[in-house]
């Protein structure tokens, strides 16, 4: 039974988007995946999608999937250029990976509005401004 199924919480993993490092707001920014755990996690699979309404009408990116095999421990991944455009919908990150003997999994969520320089924090270890969710 789904209730019989242990929830485990994810802790210790990151997603960021960073402005481009050319200053020009306008260019690709980036998104990250950080892993903070003391050890590497496996068989990492990110879901992507951006969805929501501009102008009152419904709109939506396609899906794109991300697999990398393993990230090490303190270490980071580029998953992907972002386009700013994109900003003004909800932008949805759900990330599954394999730590030890167990799975787990996670969604990180962007709201409309949220990826704004009023938002930015200093991204550990990359030494870079941009908004994160732990």
């Amino acid at each position: 039974m789904l209730k019989d199924i242990p929830q485990r919480k994810v802790e210790d993993l990151a997603i960021a988007i960073m402005p481009p490092e050319s200053g020009n707001p306008d260019d690709l920014w980036d998104v990250v995946l950080l892993n903070y755990h003391e050890y590497p996690i496996l068989s990492v699979l990110v879901s992507v999608k951006a969805y929501g309404e501009v102008d009152g009408q419904p709109k939506k990116t396609a899906t794109f999937r991300y697999f990398i095999e393993e990230l090490g421990s303190m270490q980071e991944k580029l998953l992907e250029p972002i386009q700013p455009e994109v900003f003004e919908l909800t932008n949805e990150y759900w990330v599954s990976f394999s730590l030890g003997n167990h799975l787990y999994d996670k969604k990180y969520i962007f709201v409309r509005g949220s990826i704004d320089p009023k938002n930015f924090t200093t991204i550990p270890f990359l030494n870079r401004k941009g908004v994160m969710i732990r």
